[in-house]
């Protein structure tokens, strides 16, 4: 493994929150790049006390904070003071890359608009996250990402069971993906500028992003396609890729192309149905469904999972156990690959989710806590060349609290 990191020196202004452009910034810290987070005073980021609100899992620790701010410097400004503003300003100059996702109109008042801070630094990579884009009827809408990425996508309508009402998706997951879509964004441009020297204005939405998570069906959209409407899983457009339920209770997702028919017949014992002409061909597969559908589920429901894992195994048939995700938590699999991390510094909490992008031969940083709330003030505005005297004229006029941290929740 190489020593040094990929983003060692890289030098990153994290002034969003909750929960995408934080993420973000988090991938960049992965590689060893020094992300500072720029928090309000008082309560801080919003996902310091709503990290863990329903329908996420309650936990002692709050594990959704350390996950999109690991590995960061923290500091506490009121960016609506003219000495915030100073600060800001330096630590633009210092920047190579500044992140943010708040709304238009609000970022300009808070000297975080791209004309002023690229003035500041016409070097540097300014990053930003909306919820519906920078045009149209709805730019200046808040989003989230059950708004933005799922719901207005097609994503959330498309992702039911025929006759069944929408649900509540994943919460952050929308997030956590367009945080990745940021980090490619971010990372495209220091590839401009390393070959160009010239900054630039990057960014991305949460409605772009669920799009593209929807893109197959978008675009068949587009193309006029007619939609085979949403999954019945009694009667699939194709039953060979429908989830099955054991005879233990456990739900796998069946996986099979055509090539693999004979072998799936085989499986559940019915090798008759190789000659039977209603399954002769795809569209036979579709006509007659619910004829298959229904043998499948009686021949998976009279057996227990081993089973259909030694016999489907032998067959080369794919398919997956359906884990919830306190089992995905205990997958061998998820720390043979790193896809787990231990994160360290945080009462009660031994792992972390690592960012899902990996360089092989080249190590990513130790996961580490994330700051407590103004923690590294005082380190940071000494690093940008404010003297002790200056530090304490900041604190007195309120540009910075006093010192006195709050404790992140953890």
């Amino acid at each position: 493994m190489a020593t040094e990191s990929v983003f060692a020196g890289l030098k990153v202004l994290d002034v969003a929150s909750f929960i995408a452009g934080p993420a973000a910034a988090a991938v960049l810290s992965d590689f060893g790049a020094d992300v500072i987070k720029v928090e309000p005073p008082g309560k801080g980021d919003l996902q310091r006390t709503l990290g863990s609100v329903p329908p996420s899992p309650r936990a002692h620790t709050n594990y959704n904070w350390h996950l999109a701010n690991r590995n960061k410097r923290g500091m506490a400004i009121d960016l609506k003071s003219p000495g915030g503003t100073t600060i800001l300003k330096r630590l633009v100059e210092w920047a190579d890359v500044v992140i943010t996702n708040f709304p238009h109109g609000t970022r300009e008042k808070l000297h975080l608009g791209y004309e002023e801070v690229s003035g500041w630094n016409p070097q540097v990579i300014y990053a930003d996250i909306t919820g519906f884009g920078d045009a149209g009827p709805d730019a200046m809408l808040p989003g989230f990402d059950v708004t933005a990425y799922w719901s207005r996508s097609g994503l959330l309508a498309s992702t039911r069971d025929a006759g069944a009402p929408p649900t509540v998706p994943v919460f952050g997951s929308g997030d956590y993906m367009a945080a990745i879509g940021l980090y490619s964004a971010i990372v495209t441009a220091l590839y401009h500028r390393e070959r160009t020297g010239v900054g630039a204005n990057v960014g991305t939405s949460l409605l772009a992003e669920g799009v593209w998570a929807t893109g197959t069906l978008v675009a068949g959209a587009l193309a006029g396609g007619k939609s085979f409407g949403l999954h019945d899983r009694t009667a699939p457009v194709n039953p060979l890729i429908n989830p099955y339920q054991s005879a233990d209770g456990q739900w796998f997702m069946l996986v099979a192309s055509p090539p693999h028919w004979p072998g799936l017949a085989r499986a559940v014992g019915h090798p008759e149905l190789l000659t039977d002409p209603r399954f002769a061909d795809p569209e036979g597969f579709t006509k007659n469904s619910a004829v298959l559908t229904g043998l499948l589920d009686a021949e998976f429901r009279s057996r227990p999972l081993a089973h259909w894992k030694e016999v489907l195994g032998r067959e080369r048939i794919t398919y997956s156990v359906i884990q919830t995700p306190e089992e995905a938590a205990k997958d061998p699999q998820l720390r043979a690959n790193d896809i787990v991390v231990p994160v360290e510094g945080v009462s009660g909490l031994e792992y972390t989710v690592n960012s899902p992008i990996t360089l092989r031969g080249v190590s990513k940083v130790s996961a580490r806590r994330a700051p407590e709330l103004g923690e590294h003030n005082d380190e940071v505005l000494a690093d940008l060349g404010f003297s002790t005297e200056e530090i304490e004229g900041l604190r007195a006029k309120g540009a910075i609290p006093g010192a006195t941290k709050l404790e992140a929740t953890q």
